[in-house]
């Protein structure tokens, strides 16, 4: 039996300023772009993982979530502690390159971690933590 990661869920606070990061500074393809009821659901992914998805969704769109969770889930991510993902790549000096010259919000440049790995952080428009660590 195989299990494997479909999807992921991020929350957006601007879906096109979301889209433009993922898409045009991470190279995502867009997979699909949903509005219902003037919220709106886009879901990107690496174009050779056509079975992997993030999906940028409204924070707090749940219908089990009360008007308290949602005002912390904003406040959560308006100092940039709600979500975080982490990424992989081949080359991280040129993604990190790549996502800077697009504007994003640095965290931490490639550094070698104590850990064992070498890494990159940004935030989102979202300010979710985007962190990227180079796998060879």
């Amino acid at each position: 039996m195989d299990v494997t990661i479909h999807a992921s869920f991020l929350p957006h606070s601007d879906p096109d300023a979301s889209l433009a990061f993922y898409r045009d500074s991470l190279g995502f393809e867009v997979r699909s772009d949903v509005a219902i009821d003037g919220d709106r659901w886009i879901t990107v992914g690496p174009a050779d993982q056509p079975g992997t998805h993030i999906v940028l969704e409204p924070p707090g769109t749940d219908p089990g979530v009360t008007p308290d969770e949602r005002r912390t889930i904003a406040e959560m991510m308006a100092k940039g502690t709600y979500a975080t993902i982490v990424l992989a790549t081949d080359d991280l000096d040129a993604c990190f390159a790549r996502v800077r010259a697009g504007g994003a919000d640095v965290a931490q440049e490639p550094t070698d971690q104590p850990y064992g790995v070498r890494d990159c952080a940004f935030r989102d428009p979202a300010g979710n933590l985007v962190r990227i660590q180079e796998c060879r």
